[in-house]
């Protein structure tokens, strides 16, 4: 094999190693700065609904950033960028389950009774916590392992997750009483992903 050949793919792979280990610096950024924030005691008055809305905000932005791979790809052409995609939508999988034990644990104490009834009667909290039970499978089968194993069922499976995105958007929407400007721009970011996938279908 040419020397050259070999030192491109040296070049690749070590920009792959690079590309992977800025998604986890980044993926668990968010965790390293809100125990820094508990333990320096900065979390305010509120230190439990500060976490639970920052996991929230965290998460969503990870499922959005993840639902822009593909088209991010397909408009710069770095193929490498799928490489990192599944890491990304676990870290918004791991982000949305610390919010849900944040309202569960911290907030409610584990009563179960009192979260149940939260569960059935507020909209809001039955659509979040409906966009995490619809997580939870495609978090099990991310593995190479379960990607043989289902083979083209794996694809069918994980399009739950444009199902997941527009429930999430929806969910810091109805929560957020006064100034909904900014779950507004989430919708419509994810309305524009959704779009853009709908266009590409019916392009082929």
């Amino acid at each position: 094999m040419p020397n050259s050949i070999i030192e491109l793919r040296s070049r690749k792979r070590f920009r792959l190693i690079l590309l992977r280990l800025f998604t986890y610096l980044i993926g668990f950024t968010p965790t390293v700065w809100l125990v820094w924030r508990f333990l320096t005691d900065r979390l305010g008055a509120n230190p439990i609904e500060e976490t639970l809305h920052r996991l929230g905000d965290v998460s969503l932005i990870f499922l959005l950033v993840t639902l822009s791979i593909t088209p991010l790809r397909s408009a710069t052409g770095w193929n490498d960028l799928i490489k990192v995609r599944r890491p990304l939508g676990l870290f918004g999988f791991y982000y949305l389950t610390l919010h849900f034990l944040t309202y569960a644990v911290l907030d409610q104490t584990l009563d179960l009774e009192f979260i149940f009834e939260d569960v059935l009667e507020r909209p809001y909290i039955s659509i979040g916590f409906t966009a995490w039970i619809l997580l939870i499978p495609l978090a099990v089968t991310s593995t190479k392992g379960w990607i043989r194993r289902l083979g083209k069922r794996w694809k069918k499976l994980h399009k739950f997750v444009y199902l997941v995105a527009p429930l999430a958007g929806l969910h810091y929407y109805l929560l957020t009483k006064v100034d909904k400007r900014e779950p507004l721009i989430y919708l419509a970011i994810i309305g524009l992903l959704l779009f853009w996938r709908v266009f590409i279908y019916f392009s082929k």
